[in-house]
């Protein structure tokens, strides 16, 4: 796998996955086990910085940023590094506007959660990379949704549902579990696992090769359809520098499946990516 230095819409897509990812460490790392910091505390740690007790500011906002390693699109064997700024604001706990969009929480019970969701899809460009040319541009759209999702002792099973208006009309329907885990006073490590399914239309639009797009690419002629695109698997950590400063690291492995693995767009079918961050929470 060869290496290259980018900063282009591929960033931006990397922006949007480590925002998410960031997102939901910090709802540990800011509000883990009370329990946990009172049996060692650290005079120096203030940990009315990460909990939401009484006297906490119902806002949070972290500002950050890093960089990930990751494909150049989706199936090239080929790596890059993209610069990634990440900005994060929760307001209480149904509130949250981070690059990937807007997130409501609409109900809550019980460790049950359902939210609404507006934010766009990224799309893709021929030119970003040499295997693309003579596919022809998937425009940038805007994307609606929801997610369900259940927390039991760290554990979270969550369930999405996206559609995009425009651009290349996929509904992709996301379903995984997440555990998380404060190790010390500042550690916090987690894993997860989801499958990602879409529509005819976005595999057909990001795995497909049809008759015109053959002939100026030299691919061969593929007919995409809907089911499982796609496997991941990921492990993190975010550790608690300061009671402001936080770094966040993470690995993961995509595997592409079924007519997404197969098409010709396609060079490599495991698609490796990793992370790291550094935010300061205000």
């Amino acid at each position: 796998m060869s290496l290259t230095i980018r900063f282009d819409r591929a960033a931006m897509s990397a922006t949007l996955g480590i925002s998410l990812a960031i997102s939901g460490a910090l709802s540990e790392a800011f509000g883990a086990d009370t329990g946990l910091y009172e049996q060692n505390p650290e005079p120096s740690f203030d940990q009315n910085r990460f909990h939401n007790e009484a006297g906490s500011p119902d806002w949070s906002l972290v500002i950050g940023g890093g960089g990930m390693y990751r494909p150049e699109y989706e199936g090239s064997e080929k790596l890059q590094i993209n610069p990634v700024p990440v900005v994060l604001f929760t307001y209480g706990e149904w509130l949250k506007i981070d690059p990937s969009g807007i997130s409501v929480r609409a109900f809550e019970r019980d460790g049950f959660s359902l939210s609404g969701k507006v934010g766009y899809e990224m799309g893709r460009d021929e030119d970003d990379a040499d295997r693309l040319n003579g596919l022809g541009d998937i425009d940038l759209a805007a994307t609606i949704g929801a997610r369900a999702a259940y927390v039991w002792n760290g554990i979270e099973l969550y369930a999405e549902l996206d559609q995009t208006m425009g651009g290349s009309e996929s509904l992709v329907a996301t379903f995984g579990a997440e555990y998380s885990v404060p190790v010390t006073e500042r550690l916090i490590l987690g894993t997860g696992t989801e499958a990602i399914f879409a529509n005819k239309n976005h595999m057909q639009a990001y795995f497909g090769v049809n008759a015109a797009q053959s002939a100026a690419s030299g691919l061969s002629e593929y007919e995409a359809k809907a089911g499982l695109k796609r496997v991941n698997v990921k492990a993190s950590a975010t550790y608690l520098l300061t009671k402001n400063w936080l770094v966040r690291g993470e690995a993961g492995l995509g595997i592409l499946t079924g007519d997404a693995a197969d098409s010709p767009v396609v060079e490599e079918k495991l698609q490796p990516s990793a992370s790291l961050f550094v935010g300061y929470k205000f």
